[in-house]
């Protein structure tokens, strides 16, 4: 009788240290930004420093980094055959945490929580990813070159619904302290998938298998191996170590409308001269003092009501200043 060769059972792959060890540093840089993110908060540099300039980009890359390390990981745990255990096991542990922030920062900071952070996106993308494990590395790529162009060339006002913000092509921005959205960033995840499906097929993901690293190597490849912990202990530690410190040293007095101010100039230099900003955002405290909606500025009111009235004010001062500026000999 005719014999078959019995299956080649499916092992689960060998970890590689040296992407342990990336995942590790990107969770120090994250650990970085979120600590001046914090010192920010409580007043100990200037208002709005991290969300421009390079803070800014720095915070994009780390995004951007774990992104692609969760793509290259989904190939890596399930490009030869998904593994439906392990594979809900963890998008249960994401999504679980990722629905903990939602709530934690709805209590915290109701104006500004996050309803579709890294770990939504990270969720929703393993689920996602599945379905491109298998297209040729190429393909994919140009795949997730489209979806990081999607929000230059797809934006409508059918996206400003708040139900539809985890897409990422709403005309206006949301207001959350962490907005990852499928749109531009599902693209890091595939380029991440392609990047694997290439080294594997060159045979550098063989050559990376056996590579050990010093002593040195054991505390950032811990932290890579379970960065999911480090992610969500992290910012309550660092808070609460920086509220520690505020009740010995607290930060120095700076009257709101210095705050304003500070924080409406720095956001402005993006786009517009030190000249611009100036008159413009002393334009913006002007104006919104006298119309009596400062308060709610300084209190962070997430209405609809006044954040229409906050760009209405926004034009008439974007005029106002211009023609002021021409006026000028």
């Amino acid at each position: 009788m005719p014999t078959h060769p019995a299956p080649i059972p499916r092992t689960p792959p060998t970890r590689i240290d040296a992407l342990d060890l990336v995942r590790g540093l990107a969770t120090v840089a994250m650990a970085s930004y979120h600590f001046t993110w914090d010192l920010e908060f409580f007043g100990y540099v200037e208002p709005g420093l991290t969300a421009v300039g390079g803070w800014k980009i720095y915070a994009r890359c780390i995004a951007g980094s774990f992104l692609f390390l969760a793509g290259v990981s989904l190939f890596l745990a399930h490009g030869t055959g998904i593994r439906w255990p392990g594979f809900w096991r963890r998008f249960a542990m994401v999504a679980g945490a990722a629905a903990a922030i939602s709530v934690a920062t709805y209590f915290a900071v109701p104006e500004a929580f996050i309803f579709f952070g890294i770990l939504h996106q990270i969720a929703l993308a393993s689920l996602l990813g599945l379905v491109f494990l298998r297209l040729p590395p190429l393909l994919n790529l140009v795949i997730a070159a489209g979806i990081v162009a999607a929000p230059f060339y797809l934006r409508s006002e059918v996206f400003d619904h708040p139900a539809l913000w985890w897409v990422g092509l709403s005309q206006t921005s949301p207001r959350s302290n962490d907005y990852v959205p499928l749109f531009p960033w599902f693209g890091a995840v595939l380029a991440g998938i392609a990047a694997a499906q290439l080294a594997r097929s060159a045979g550098i993901l063989a050559r990376l298998a056996p590579v050990r690293f010093g002593a040195w190597s054991r505390l950032p490849i811990s932290g890579g191996r379970h960065s999911l912990a480090v992610y969500l202990l992290h910012q309550p530690l660092l808070i609460a170590g920086i509220w520690l410190f505020s009740q010995v040293f607290p930060a120095p007095e700076i009257p709101r409308e210095t705050r304003f101010q500070t924080s409406c100039e720095t956001g402005c230099r993006q786009t517009r001269d030190t000249a611009f900003c100036t008159r413009y955002c002393a334009c913006m405290l002007d104006t919104l003092e006298a119309d009596g909606r400062i308060e709610g500025v300084y209190a962070n009111d997430p209405s609809d009501e006044l954040r229409q009235h906050v760009g209405d004010t926004a034009l008439f001062c974007t005029a106002r200043t211009e023609d002021e500026l021409m006026g000028e000999p």
